[in-house]
């Protein structure tokens, strides 16, 4: 059994760093030399920051887990274990994850074995018990989160495919879930009707599932609509924007998205490192998401992109449900301010956000109720237009009754 393993950490394809695990599945992390030297070396993430800017490069060791920077770039949930077994990688095992995984990762981050070593490693048991197609299968659903969803690249004729390995992708599909109905339909739903108030919302549509080619076999035999969404880290070309998540952020582990941050947290990291236009913008996708009753958007729900490599800005909008309809919940994911209760999502809650964020209370409110008015005239005119049940439709109409704000 090998005693140490490398991965190679790649930037917009540039080498930055590696992570090496040593005898007894611990794993470190540390940044080239020639990174460290590069006075206009672009962003990693914020959490290799201090609070003068500089970067930080010593980092504590990490058993069986990754560092939450790169933890944060794998599956969670049924998803990971789904996907450990198509490869044969135990599931808590991160770093061998992200050795299957590491090619197709959400943002301009790949990981690769470092000198091309091949899978699968000598690990000893319990990894690598499959060969490299099966590591390839599991590639191609390689992004982050909990639900089924994988890279497709667009046909000429208009149609999606799933590559074979599962890299360049342009898109995202997310296929529907085996517990609740209609949540392609929901998200697809809520995601226009962001667009319609204003939100920045990326390009979305539903497609048949068996209009989607190259579908694993398994999978192929699911039936009616999955949703379609332009992955916005990724331009016309090809080439990768870099993002990253909240959680990612806040250097925090995916099971304490719920846990360990609140709105007002978020929104203090985008008044310190944005402008006007991106406080606004939260503050309308915070609303939104209370007026639909959204009770999942965690921190990994938010994320920062890097256009120029250097200057983060709010990345567009996803991840947009109306959970109620499925559980009675009412309250948010995340705390607003003091609370997370949705019936105390008030004029007052804001203001107080506003205060301890650091962020200008007249804006804040402006947006908010802007938002409120621009959501019920297009809800009006809209909502029966959309691919909603009436069970759902009557849900939220009833939810709006309770928000003060609404």
């Amino acid at each position: 059994m090998a005693d140490v393993s490398v991965l190679d950490v790649l930037l917009y394809d540039e080498p930055i760093g590696t992570l090496t695990r040593v005898s007894g599945d611990r794993t470190l992390f540390a940044f080239n030399d020639a990174y460290v030297a590069d006075e206009n070396r672009p962003i990693l993430g914020l959490s290799f920051k201090d609070r003068l800017d500089a970067l930080i490069t010593d980092f504590r060791p990490t058993q069986t887990n990754v560092m939450p920077f790169f933890s944060n770039l794998l599956p969670e949930g049924r998803m990971r274990t789904y996907l450990a077994e198509r490869a044969g990688v135990n599931p808590a095992r991160e770093f061998f994850l992200l050795w299957v995984l590491g090619l197709d990762l959400a943002g301009a981050i790949t990981i690769k074995p470092a000198d091309g070593e091949a899978w699968p490693p000598d690990t000893g048991e319990g990894v690598g018990d499959q060969d490299e197609d099966h590591r390839e299968n599991a590639l191609r659903f390689s992004l982050a989160g909990v639900q089924l969803k994988f890279s497709a690249i667009e046909e000429a004729k208009g149609g999606l495919t799933i590559p074979a390995k599962g890299i360049g992708g342009s898109w995202i599909v997310k296929l529907p879930s085996r517990e609740f109905d209609g949540i392609p339909e929901n998200e697809y739903a809520m995601m226009t009707l962001a667009r319609m108030i204003g939100i920045d919302v990326p390009a979305i549509r539903l497609i048949d599932i068996q209009a989607l080619r190259n579908l694993p076999k398994g999978i192929d035999t699911l039936k009616g609509q999955a949703l379609a969404i332009e992955r916005f880290d990724r331009l016309s070309d090809g080439s990768a924007v870099h993002i990253e998540d909240f959680a990612q952020v806040f250097d925090i582990y995916p099971d304490a998205k719920y846990k360990r941050a609140s709105a007002r947290n978020i929104a203090h990291v985008i008044g310190a490192e944005g402008g006007e236009a991106d406080i606004a913008e939260f503050i309308r996708r915070l609303t939104f998401n209370t007026l639909i009753g959204n009770a999942d958007m965690h921190l990994k729900n938010w994320s920062l992109i890097y256009p120029d490599r250097r200057t983060a800005a709010l990345a567009p909008a996803y991840d947009f449900v109306s959970t109620i309809p499925y559980m009675a919940d009412r309250t948010a994911a995340l705390n607003f301010s003091r609370t997370k209760r949705f019936d105390e999502f008030s004029e007052d809650e804001l203001s107080h956000l506003a205060a301890k964020a650091l962020l200008p209370e007249k804006l804040v409110l402006d947006i908010a109720r802007e938002t409120v008015e621009r959501f019920h005239q297009t809800w009006r005119a809209e909502a029966a237009n959309l691919p909603l049940s009436r069970n759902i439709i009557e849900t939220i109409e009833a939810h709006l009754k309770t928000i003060p704000i609404a």
